[in-house]
């Protein structure tokens, strides 16, 4: 069963989630990242160019033909085709396909309208016998 990991009270929550990509990467696994539209996914990509100068995180969005070489791919809920390790949801929807993911990473802000999807998405995993860890990143 898929492990599900809510990371909630980040101020950056894009900062945050190339921070917890460059980890992934390191670790030698791979990561799909589900973004909440086109704004943000372009946003994320640029952030992971510039967030660290001396790394680079090798990513290309999921539809790219490089998607099946690249251990970290960009995603706009196409996650269905694609598969890694680990799947991160910058998003305020259930990702598609979440289930055929050894770990599932939610990343949730401190903006209401985020906390509120998440615990939508919080009560879904609950109510289906999912196990879930909760990191209050705010609180240490």
């Amino acid at each position: 069963m898929t492990q599900v990991d809510f990371h909630f009270n980040m101020p950056d929550k894009l900062g945050y989630g190339c921070r917890l990509v460059r980890k992934v990467f390191r670790s030698g696994l791979g990561a799909v990242v589900v973004c909440a539209n086109e704004q943000q996914r372009s946003e994320f990509d640029r952030l992971l160019w510039t967030f660290s100068e001396p790394e680079f995180i090798p990513h290309v969005m999921a539809s790219d033909e490089l998607a099946g070489q690249t251990p970290i791919l960009l995603a706009l809920g196409d996650t269905e085709a694609v598969s890694r390790d680990v799947l991160v949801n910058l998003g305020p929807d259930l990702p598609a396909g979440f289930s055929r993911f050894d770990r599932l990473v939610e990343l949730v802000g401190t903006d209401p309208d985020d906390r509120d999807a998440a615990r939508e998405r919080w009560r879904f995993y609950r109510d289906r016998g999912y196990e879930i860890r909760n990191h209050d990143v705010a609180g240490g």
